[in-house]
């Protein structure tokens, strides 16, 4: 393939050689892999339909999607279900539909200081099994070994084939599953997903726990495309989803709003507190759910709503730049709804249509999320499919 260069490339000098086009070739097999994508997000979407309602929906021949369908069939990923009753002239057609009770998904959350969850669940995210094992504060290798152990258990207790194991842990998480940082787990470094998957057998995928959350309120909460959710709990996270893609960030740590400064010597009425990343007057030394149950501990009603209400003008002021240069259509929080869903969202909500453009800002919707414990379980099955099957 030939490559196209900026003038004066090569000289002595010159400008750097640019190439402005990909030299790297398209095999066959990545077009089958892409088609096969197609039609499994198709089913997994849209439900049961015939390989012609499946060829208008992703654009592919009928020849190739009968072949497609065939190789799944082939797989046990798909099942025919007999025809479609209609009033139409011809041979009825033949439904097909994901075999998504046949085959499962482990799930882990890591994001719980006391508690690993897991799950087993269906591809289109029932629960069929749960394990919930103290941590007891372990870190390090320790914890390392606590999670496989559960992976373990909860992959040889499947019924059903495992397709994979999808891990939602906190800190900086790299595309390959490797945990660049968490320190509250006391891992720097970690190949997580290698380890895991050499251990049990089975592929893993792993994922930073506010990412997870976003993809699974994306997959199965109704949440818009462009999303970002905000997480609230020991600490403070955000994952961010335009056009239905993950936004991950050079670094692999897009969403690490908790960390922005938000509280300074100059902040009327508020002295910045330190905060666990060493630095003081972090988003989440007032965000986070101790800091905000320190800051309306007993406070009458109408105090503590307004000490809620400050918080989430602070929220919305922080919110309001990102929600601008990505034109999010909603935001999401995740957490306790008792501190959240009040005043202090209400306030939030308020801020963030002060500070941006009204074609912005008129009709931007701030709510809680809606998968409450299992969003994290939810996002760690999305990987998977992902990972996978490439349904997106």
């Amino acid at each position: 393939m030939s490559t196209t260069t900026r003038s004066g490339a090569g000289r002595p000098g010159g400008p750097v050689q640019r190439q402005l086009r990909p030299t790297a070739k398209v095999l066959p097999e990545h077009a089958r892999a892409h088609n096969r994508a197609l039609v499994l997000g198709h089913l997994f979407h849209e439900g049961p339909s015939s390989r012609a309602d499946i060829a208008r929906s992703t654009g592919l021949t009928r020849v190739t999607v009968s072949d497609l369908v065939a190789a799944l069939l082939a797989e046990d990923l798909v099942a025919e279900l007999g025809v479609r009753s209609e009033a139409r002239v011809g041979k009825p057609a033949t439904l097909v539909g994901l075999r998504a009770d046949d085959h499962h998904v482990v799930t882990l959350d890591l994001t719980d200081d006391d508690t690993v969850h897991g799950a087993v669940m269906t591809l289109v995210g029932e629960v069929v099994r749960r394990e919930r094992v103290p941590t007891g504060g372990a870190t390090g290798e320790t914890a390392l070994a606590l999670v496989e152990d559960v992976a373990g258990r909860l992959v040889d207790a499947a019924a059903r084939p495992v397709v994979g194991v999808g891990i939602s842990s906190p800190g900086v998480i790299d595309d390959a599953g490797r945990v660049v940082e968490a320190p509250n787990r006391g891992w720097y470094d970690v190949p997580l997903a290698s380890r895991l998957s050499a251990a049990l057998g089975v592929p893993v995928h792993v994922a930073n726990d506010a990412n997870t959350r976003a993809l699974g309120e994306y997959t199965y909460g109704g949440a818009d495309p462009s999303t970002m959710i905000v997480t609230v709990g020991q600490g403070v996270g955000a994952g961010l989803l335009v056009d239905g893609a993950l936004v991950r960030g050079r670094g692999h740590a897009a969403g690490e709003i908790g960390h922005v400064t938000v509280v300074d010597d100059d902040t009327p009425g508020e002295a910045p507190q330190p905060c666990a990343c060493g630095r003081a007057g972090c988003l989440e030394t007032v965000l986070s759910a101790p800091a905000l149950r320190r800051r309306t501990a007993g406070l009458a009603p109408e105090d503590a709503d307004a000490a809620l209400a400050s918080v989430g003008r602070t929220l919305g002021r922080c919110l309001a730049p990102v929600v601008s240069a990505l034109n999010l259509a909603e935001v999401l929080l995740s957490g306790p709804d008792e501190l959240l869903d009040g005043p202090l969202r209400e306030a939030a909500t308020t801020m963030l249509r002060d500070r941006t453009m009204p074609v912005i800002g008129h009709d931007l919707r701030l709510r809680m999320a809606t998968l409450d414990e299992d969003a994290a379980l939810a996002g760690a099955a999305v990987l998977v499919l992902s990972g996978q099957l490439g349904i997106t």
